[in-house]
């Protein structure tokens, strides 16, 4: 967290939160009512003040105020930095994967220190090429070859992510 923001929090500390402003999209934009935010030091600031509370409602510190994220899918967003690093949607570097899941629309799903993350659309492509074995097949089951290893992928159904991984996709005020 930025230390302007710890300053203004200590001098306003009860500033009303606020919901269903900001949201994070399924590639990772920052987006409010009138559209992406595109200016780069305002999506740097979200990005380095971009928590989550203990019952996994993910919110922005701006100042004093808490603002909520909606979620279109996650909390985190990775895509491919490189041809062999991820980074997530805050430009964290991803140093491992522990999981790996395929939803029944064809969305991969990675874990990693991060937490659960969807990889942006636009790099399954490269994804796929990782992939080896079949997913309707019990004999063959699915693996992901990433950095040295073979991780399976598991089947999970898409209305099961958020309670499986601990996270509110529209959280609301207590």
């Amino acid at each position: 967290m930025d230390e302007a923001v710890r300053l203004a929090l200590a001098k306003w500390p009860n500033v009303p939160a606020c919901t269903g402003w900001l949201r994070l999209s399924r590639r990772g934009e920052w987006r409010v009512p009138e559209g992406p935010i595109r200016h780069a030091g305002i999506t740097a600031f979200i990005g380095r003040n971009y928590l989550a509370t203990a019952d996994g409602r993910w919110y922005v510190q701006n100042g004093p105020q808490q603002v909520f994220v909606d979620l279109d899918y996650t909390p985190v967003v990775v895509r491919l930095a490189t041809p062999d690093t991820l980074h997530t949607h805050t430009d964290q570097a991803v140093n491992r994967l522990d999981g790996a899941w395929l939803d029944e629309e064809g969305n991969l799903l990675l874990h990693s220190e991060h937490g659960i993350a969807l990889l942006d659309d636009r790099d399954l492509a490269s994804f796929i090429e990782r992939l080896e074995g079949d997913p309707t097949d019990a004999d063959c089951p699915l693996n992901l070859h990433w950095g040295g290893l073979a991780l399976p992928v598991a089947p999970i159904a898409r209305q099961d992510v958020a309670a499986r991984f601990g996270f509110v996709p529209q959280p609301k005020l207590p």
